[in-house]
């Protein structure tokens, strides 16, 4: 019988040194997309999916992504005085109640492996979700929620595929699958970062999974990889060699990769249209930039 997901890691630990020197006293995943921190686009997506129980994995230096989730009585309190519910009711959306939310350190940067078996006792003998904050996904359907759903079917453990170019292959984890146009791809394997022009498909791994306890014990075993560092990517691999039931999954949605300054500035782009009261002022904006930079080429 397949368990429920109810319990989300969220590696989080990182320096975010590719947004120096914003990120020298902000943590990364609170920097602001349009309105919302990053984290709290993974939050959402996790409470859609059914996730009850979130896991940061965290690092020295991260006390204000701690506190954002905490209440503020003293703000609350204001804007109840001044008669500002709508205000409020956001705010009170951000809030999690006492319990939902357990931090771990990770004293050591030896990888995303690394982070996630720092939660092993934490996640027991469940089944558990894994979220990069940096990837944001626009999607009718959350994507964790569309993953869930094909768990269900599936049972074992799951990676949210997207299609890359070539030349952007030796960047992601790549995902060795038979050819096939349907969402749910069983995997025959999965290659780390692989040398240009060895990469088995154009599928990368992105940052969703659902994973099954097994995969904690595969961290356990696992020496460093690729970079010095523990590998997801290789415990899923074992896995893969012991039960082969691991697949990828074909999302629908857009992904964004909010780690990078233009993924993020395209984010910021594409999330601020998306919302109607700034989508006319911020597309006239657009539009005169782009004539004035044409007129001046």
């Amino acid at each position: 019988m397949k368990r429920k997901v109810t319990k989300a890691v969220f590696p989080v630990a990182g320096m975010g040194t590719r947004f120096l020197p914003a990120t020298k006293s902000v943590p990364k995943e609170i920097m602001t997309l349009v309105d919302r921190p990053l984290i709290q686009y993974a939050i959402d997506e996790a409470r859609e999916a059914g996730i009850t129980e979130f896991i940061f994995v965290t690092s020295r230096g991260k006390g204000a992504l701690e506190d954002y989730f905490d209440r503020a009585p003293e703000l609350e309190a204001t804007l109840r005085a001044k008669g500002k519910t709508a205000l409020l009711d956001t705010l009170n959306s951000t809030n999690m109640d006492s319990g939902a939310i357990a931090y771990v350190r990770q004293h050591q940067a030896l990888g995303l492996g690394h982070a996630v078996w720092c939660a092993r006792h934490l996640i027991g003998d469940e089944p558990f979700a894994v979220l990069l904050p940096d990837d944001v996904i626009a999607a009718e359907t959350p994507c964790l929620k569309q993953m869930v759903e094909a768990y269900e079917t599936t049972g074992g453990n799951m990676i949210a595929a997207m299609e890359v170019s070539p030349e952007m292959a030796s960047s992601y984890g790549i995902m060795d699958v038979p050819p096939s146009i349907g969402r749910i791809l069983p995997m025959q394997g999965m290659v780390e970062k692989p040398a240009p022009g060895t990469q088995p498909s154009n599928l990368a791994a992105i940052g969703r999974y659902i994973l099954s306890p097994d995969v904690m014990r595969h961290l356990d075993a696992i020496e460093p990889g690729v970079g010095g560092e523990i590998q997801l990517t290789d415990a899923i691999a074992r896995e893969i060699a012991e039960k082969q039931n691991v697949y990828g999954f074909r999302f629908d949605g857009q992904r964004y990769d909010c780690g990078s300054k233009a993924g993020f500035l395209q984010a910021t782009v594409a999330f601020g249209l998306a919302r109607e009261e700034l989508c006319a002022e911020l597309a006239d904006f657009l539009v005169e930039m782009v004539a004035q930079r044409r007129a001046a080429e």
